[in-house]
């Protein structure tokens, strides 16, 4: 017997639609193949720490921007929970702190993910592009596993189907 090709699901939300689509594509890849899903949200602490030490944030500043992402963070993961929730799957949520793809590759393999799923849309983002693409380009280097960009256009209608 063939072993499935993945069980457990990594899906990167980072608050942007694109993620969202993720997750709803995440959702489901697992009613069809009964995977488990975890979601990852990472408040970029690194990045933060660069600007503070380049003088661009004061301190306090950052401080203030990291509450910020943290909360942000918490909505979304909660938010991707519950549309898990309404198709009745279950999504493990978790929040981490530190450089985006370095956690995205840690969590991926705390939780012995087969797969992780990037949003297909922000990736070419005027206003994000250099920092995602960098983050992206990082975690297809160095995950484990296999990785799904997801750009598939009709999620929003596939999702309200299932």
């Amino acid at each position: 017997m063939i072993k499935p090709l993945f069980k457990n699901v990594l899906i990167v939300v980072n608050g942007s639609e694109g993620s969202i689509q993720a997750a709803k594509y995440g959702i489901l890849m697992s009613k069809l193949y009964r995977c488990s899903l975890k979601a990852v949200y990472v408040v970029d602490t690194a990045t933060l720490k660069q600007l503070t030490l380049s003088k661009f944030f004061v301190a306090d500043e950052s401080r203030e921007y990291e509450a910020s992402l943290t909360a942000d963070g918490g909505r979304y993961l909660r938010y991707v929970e519950e549309l898990g929730k309404s198709k009745g799957i279950k999504i493990e949520t978790e929040m981490r702190r530190g450089s985006v793809w370095t956690e995205v590759v840690a969590a991926a393999s705390a939780s012995k993910s087969d797969l992780i799923l990037l949003s297909g849309q922000g990736a070419h983002s005027s206003d994000n592009y250099d920092i995602l693409t960098a983050a992206y380009r990082d975690i297809l280097v160095h995950a484990d596993c296999s990785v799904i960009i997801v750009r598939e256009k009709m999620i929003e209608q596939l999702y309200k189907m299932a």
